[in-house]
């Protein structure tokens, strides 16, 4: 469905990037501080509104996977997944974690052993490296993902189910439609989220691109400088440019499977060569950890307490990914064609976090182990540059300087599949939801991203922008709920069509579609029950 507000949201969208970094550029130090005052009040006042629904959306997945809508297809009925199973998480992880869980991997753990959550146990203990285990599983688990798979399946539905444009404005257009005073407004819709996007990719990209740099000096003496972060940020720009035009099926596609390998490899490697059982033993204790105490994790506050790790850590995590999720579920829509709505649940909302929680016991693992058998600096060099954490872990390993030159390509390559889809998602935004946004979008969202990046860099506004990019989770929370109330309508009125012709087909009435249960069974098998289900009903009614 053409949406004739295409080009006023390009246009619209990339006038407002370029004033708030404009803004974020000439007074850094001002905007930086006005944009994180209002995030820790926000955080502060709606903290509990984030936990609750952020739970709440992995209860609505999961029930939605279990109901009799879970076989229903994000495409034709007949139609089968675009992409092997392999290639598909690969994309998911490179779109959905990238650059953050090479670094937090380690340096999370470590940081909550230095300073365990909500201070209920003793910092740099045994007890206190369990918890860190639990609770950095907890950030990188099910719920991150929850709001990714929510955007995501839902876009996915209506832009491969229903054949419109896989926009937010175009998910919402039944409820805009019953208001026509609003309908003028709806583009806005997609202008916030390509706004929230760019800004939330600039900055990961910037972010990622300082780590970088100090990844480099530890390990090969590079200087921080900002001569040497443009110079990263350029390789990284070329990379990404040559990507985006491969297109999705090459460039992002390649890339990512990659990545997988790379990660597998590195994981793998520090699993053998570290302290294996104690790695194991990790891993088994914090999954036990983590399903035990599930629910109150995903509920717990602190209303009688300071409030302050919870605000740091969990609640500005589940902000940033629904500030994030317009982005990365639209790419998840995007590589989710044709499978059914009980495999991308099972497979966007738990299989990435699977990943993330064993690369987490690994190498968080790790580092605990050598950390409480011998106070090896690991904490202390976390607390003083988290950037460089990892590559001191790697300093006590064998191959030293393979393990880290591994572990920058395994960012490098991160950063440039994150900025490659995120140009192309934003050109797709842009351009009417169009599956295959023009070449000449891509390169310029891409050019417009790496711009914001050198930018804010030279001029240290990277942190205000970020604050302001996850300020924008608030309203986006409650676009969530009106989009998932569109969601569950749609589904009740498609199984209603798929069911009524079914039986046309097979030239029985739709009387009694309505008593099929839970699931909904194969086509062979209502067919091959449908008279008798049918007789039965008129029988009882005639009796």
């Amino acid at each position: 469905m053409a949406n004739p507000g295409g080009q006023r949201v390009f246009s619209v969208s990339a006038v407002l990037i370029i004033a708030l970094v404009a803004v974020g550029a000439i007074f850094p130090e001002r905007f930086g501080a006005g944009a994180e005052s209002a995030l820790a009040s926000v955080t502060q006042l709606f903290g509990w509104f984030y936990l609750f629904s952020m739970f709440g959306f992995v209860v609505f997945l999961l029930s939605l996977a279990f109901s009799k809508y879970g076989k229903i297809r994000l495409g034709p009925q007949d139609s089968s997944p675009s992409y092997s199973f392999f290639s598909w998480v690969s994309m998911l992880l490179a779109a959905g974690f990238g650059v953050g869980l090479v670094f937090y991997g380690m340096a999370e753990p470590m940081s909550h052993y230095i300073e365990p959550p909500y201070g209920d146990v003793e910092a740099e203990t045994t007890a206190a490296a369990r918890y860190a285990i639990q609770y950095s599983y907890f950030n990188w688990g099910v719920h991150q993902w929850a709001a990714f798979s929510l955007v995501g399946l839902i876009i996915a539905y209506f832009q491969f189910r229903k054949g419109q444009a896989g926009l937010v404005s175009s998910v919402l257009s039944s409820v805009t439609a019953k208001y026509p005073k609003a309908r003028p407004y709806a583009p806005a819709l997609d202008v916030f989220a390509v706004v929230a996007t760019v800004m939330g990719v600039a900055t990961s990209l910037g972010l990622g691109v300082l780590q970088m740099n100090g990844g480099l000096n530890a390990v090969f003496g590079v200087p921080e400088s900002v001569l040497w972060q443009f110079i990263i940020l350029f390789v990284m720009f070329l990379a990404y440019m040559a990507s985006t035009w491969s297109g999705l099926d090459k460039g992002i596609k390649r890339l990512s499977n990659l990545n997988m390998i790379l990660c597998i490899g590195l994981m793998l490697y520090v699993l053998i060569t570290g302290p294996t059982l104690a790695i194991l033993e990790t891993v088994t204790l914090g999954l036990g950890d983590y399903l035990q105490n599930f629910i109150g994790m995903s509920l717990r506050i602190s209303p009688y307490s300071d409030n302050t790790w919870a605000s740091t850590w969990t609640i500005f995590y589940w902000a940033w990914v629904i500030a994030w999720s317009p982005f990365v579920g639209t790419f998840v829509a995007r590589v989710s064609r044709g499978r059914t709505i009980k495999e991308y649940v099972f497979g966007v909302l738990l299989v990435p976090p699977l990943l993330a929680c064993l690369w987490i016991g690994v190498f968080g693992g790790a580092a605990l182990h050598m950390e409480l058998g011998g106070d090896v600096g690991l904490a202390a060099a976390t607390e003083a540059n988290i950037t460089v954490a990892l590559f001191e872990m790697f300093a006590l390993m064998p191959f030293t300087p393979v393990l880290s030159l591994v572990a920058i390509c395994l960012i490098f390559i991160f950063l440039v599949t994150s900025a490659d889809s995120a140009s192309y998602i934003v050109a797709q935004m842009t351009d009417n939801g169009s599956i295959n946004p023009p070449l000449y979008k891509r390169v310029v969202w891409g050019v417009l991203i790496a711009a914001i990046c050198l930018t804010l860099i030279a001029a240290g506004g990277l942190t205000g922008l970020q604050s302001a990019a996850v300020l924008s989770a608030l309203p986006f929370t409650f676009i969530l709920y009106g989009m998932a109330y569109v969601l569950i309508n749609e589904l009740r009125a498609d199984r209603k069509a798929m069911l009524t012709q079914l039986y046309r087909r097979h030239g029985e009435t739709p009387v009694g579609a309505d008593v099929f249960e839970a699931e909904l069974l194969s086509e062979e098998e209502r067919v091959r029950r449908a008279p008798n289900v049918i007789n039965r009903r008129i029988n009882t009614r005639d009796n």
